[in-house]
């Protein structure tokens, strides 16, 4: 029998195709074939000048903040709200992550809730476009500190109809396996800026120049490249774009219909100026049902339904014990939002069937 999965990808012919000619075709002369139309084809699609092919988001960070000269002393903003991957690189070079709260109405940070943050010591500002919503983008710009858009979850989301990954001085994607567009694993940073791309393209190769053939480093950098494998299954999957985030689209609407008219719960939020690619379906349930996010996700999986808790706050975990004790005086929506909010499976072989049965579950369990 065919489980309910949390997340995965839409594979097709094409797919297969283009890995088969990849790993059949793709050395010797051709082996930057993928990697070149991959790229090109991603900075077209958003009308980027920049984008570099990258092992995840996460190395995207690490070499956004590296380009912006960010480093031991300086302090850089990121939601509280939000997978661990978005702060962690802010450590990786020895920079300390200020946690700000997210808004009830978007679930991603705000200038008003960065605004009391921002000091001598603030150097970037990491905007996390959280299970594929928006930020308001125009009021962060405003207050002119380079902000880095970490777009993992948001690719096809739209912020006053530009694309996400338009926003930031470099924006950075995630190709996780179960990701909106897959590589497996993979990512990429795209950005306008031709300073902060050259100092990418060394950093991400152990520190040579770009050409380079006769392996002589310029200096120590890191091993943040892409395979043409990941490539051409990129590639593919950036051409159906369209239907792959059509799809997911689809999935939300199901799950609202579904739900519909129920007063104790609700989904992602929805804001008329953003476009949302709806990576993850994430029910957040009413306080008053006395039901955490815990015992929700226990209650699904009796029923055989996986599901993933909203991130915790960062400010919450051992990671991170070592810094200030009152972001959870300071930051109360996102200890309230992620205490009782739950992502449902949103995977692309997620049936009709397979969402009425899951909402049966939930209804069952809330009293409708």
């Amino acid at each position: 029998m065919r489980k309910i999965a949390i997340a995965g990808p839409s594979i097709t012919e094409k797919e297969i195709d283009y890995v088969t000619d990849a790993i059949t075709n793709g050395w010797y002369e051709h082996a930057n074939d993928y990697i070149n139309r991959f790229e090109d084809a991603f900075k077209a699609y958003l009308g980027r000048k920049y984008a570099i092919s990258l092992p995840s988001c996460t190395s995207g960070l690490h070499l956004s903040l590296l380009a912006l000269g960010v480093g031991p002393g300086d302090e850089v903003i990121v939601p509280d709200a939000t997978w661990i991957a978005s702060a962690a690189p802010i450590t990786y070079v020895g920079a300390t992550p200020i946690f700000a709260d997210i808004e009830p109405n978007t679930w991603c940070i705000s200038a008003k809730t960065i605004k009391p943050l921002i000091n001598s010591k603030t150097k970037a500002i990491i905007a996390v476009n959280l299970y594929g919503h928006m930020p308001s983008y125009d009021d962060l710009i405003h207050l002119g500190i380079p902000i880095i858009e970490d777009a993992a979850e948001s690719i096809g989301s739209k912020y006053n109809n530009k694309l996400s990954g338009t926003f930031g001085v470099t924006s950075c994607f995630s190709f996780h396996g179960s990701k909106t567009l897959t590589t497996g694993e993979g990512g990429m940073l795209v950005t306008d800026d031709d300073e902060i791309y050259k100092k990418c393209m060394i950093l991400r190769d152990h520190g040579r120049l770009p050409g380079d053939i006769m392996f002589r480093n310029i200096q120590v950098g890191y091993k943040y490249k892409m395979s043409a494998l990941q490539a051409a299954l990129g590639l593919a999957q950036l051409e159906r774009i369209e239907e792959l985030v059509d799809h997911k689209r689809k999935i939300y609407s199901l799950y609202k219909d579904n739900l519909a008219n129920i007063s104790s719960i609700s989904l992602n939020p929805y804001e008329d100026n953003t476009f949302n690619s709806y990576w993850m379906v994430t029910i957040t349930l009413d306080k008053a049902l006395k039901i955490t996010k815990e015992q929700f996700i226990e209650h699904l999986q009796l029923h055989e339904i996986p599901s993933r808790p909203f991130f915790y706050p960062l400010s919450s975990l051992e990671a991170y014990k070592h810094l200030s004790n009152s972001y959870k005086l300071q930051n109360l929506n996102s200890y309230e939002i992620s205490s009782y909010s739950v992502n449902l499976p949103s995977s692309y072989r997620l049936t009709t069937s397979d969402v009425e049965y899951i909402c049966g579950v939930i209804k069952e369990l809330i009293g409708n």
